[in-house]
């Protein structure tokens, strides 16, 4: 006969969920090798003045995506999926890294402010977003149209938007008859 010893040892707990990443505040996910920060519209303004300190001297884009017909999408705990996401990417060339924001913005108030005062580059840009997808930008200088008529009436990237058909003549074009 064999004699088994059992441990005195309890059963260990159960490990606590790992402290989710966040950079001044705002959660952190990663999407191929880089990483996504998850600010609040709110705070925007203030979280990229502290990324500016931080080193991400250069904006490189502003722009939007309307998840009207893809509600879906991978957000971090405690972010709310919004109708409109607005997407902007900054440069460290000390750090030799970008870093993406994702800013969720209702489509039922489509507003955020301007980042033209940290970053004066975002000035056409934020013009497009607005043009494209009717998003306005608090404090921006000059928010008016870039790439349609001013008398264009709706915003063309947005999902709810009826794509028409314009006709297009061609010049020296033989006559339809």
């Amino acid at each position: 006969m064999t004699d088994v010893t059992e441990p005195d040892e309890a059963p260990a707990a159960p490990a606590a969920p790992p402290e989710p990443e966040l950079v001044h505040g705002a959660p952190v996910t990663w999407s191929h090798g880089q990483r996504v920060l998850h600010p609040s519209r709110d705070q925007l303004v203030t979280f990229v003045t502290a990324l500016h300190d931080d080193g991400y001297l250069v904006c490189l884009d502003v722009t939007a995506t309307d998840y009207l017909t893809h509600p879906g999408r991978d957000l971090p705990a405690g972010i709310i999926a919004e109708r409109f996401e607005l997407v902007v990417t900054l440069m460290s060339h000390r750090d030799r890294e970008r870093v993406r924001l994702r800013v969720q913005v209702p489509g039922d108030d489509p507003t955020v402010a301007s980042l033209f005062a940290v970053h004066p580059g975002t000035e056409a840009m934020e013009r497009e977003v607005f043009d494209m997808f009717g998003i306005q930008f608090d404090g921006h200088p000059d928010l008016t149209r870039i790439l349609m008529p001013e008398d264009w009436v709706g915003h063309p990237l947005r999902k709810d938007y009826d794509s028409g058909r314009i006709p297009v003549q061609f010049k020296g074009a033989p006559a339809s008859g």
